[in-house]
């Protein structure tokens, strides 16, 4: 049978091709681009039940990324208390888990040439988009993987810092009063990133 060969075929058309979207530097790290990788490894906070690290960062020439972990135990909460604990740890947008701004995981950054900028876990602070390039300098940050349980939850995300900073003393500052921790910091020396940054390898030569 050739019921179907009888059909007359289609011309083929040509589709225009897709030009590659290029995200402005002020949005995140570049992707082009293998970045050097600076160790850190310090507490933001620790306490018998809160702890809040700062693992390494990623040095791009633009700009780095700090790489963030927490873990948080349970101790006296009730279980009303641990329910909105967990909600305030994986909240991922506004309407998603309690949206006060002392249940925010905050972050901010003071660096050397006395400029500063600040945001949280969904956009408190200065608001980005992909068409107007703010003030420098800019952080972002970017929620990562979590898990919890009826004693414990831990997540993780990443800070973008655009551009990459100065030569001099980084500070790197943190607030989260939902879960008793009040505005803690630490120091970073920057003259390591701009030393780092050398190192960074684009994937196309």
């Amino acid at each position: 049978m050739n019921f179907f060969n009888d059909f007359p075929k289609p011309e083929p058309v040509e589709r225009a091709k897709n030009a590659k979207f290029v995200p402005p530097p002020w949005i995140g790290p570049p992707q082009d681009e293998l970045p050097a990788v600076l160790h850190i490894g310090q507490f933001l906070y620790r306490s018998p039940t809160r702890v809040l690290t700062v693992k390494s960062a990623d040095i791009y020439t633009t700009g780095c990324s700090f790489q963030l972990a927490w873990v948080i135990r349970r101790g006296e909460e009730s279980d009303e208390e641990w329910t909105t604990l967990h909600a305030s740890v994986f909240q991922h947008g506004p309407g998603m888990g309690p949206t006060s701004a002392d249940l925010q995981l905050l972050f901010g950054v003071q660096l050397p040439n006395g400029t500063s900028a600040r945001t949280g876990i969904f956009g408190w602070g200065r608001p980005m988009n992909h068409e107007n390039q703010p003030e420098a300098p800019a952080l972002a940050f970017r929620g990562g993987g979590g898990s919890g349980n009826d004693d414990e939850v831990s997540a993780s995300g990443n800070l973008w810092l655009w551009p990459l900073p100065d030569d001099g003393e980084l500070r790197l500052l943190a607030q989260w009063k939902g879960l008793g921790i009040e505005e803690c910091s630490i120091a970073i020396e920057g003259s390591n990133f701009s030393t780092a940054a050398a190192g960074a390898q684009n994937f196309w030569p």
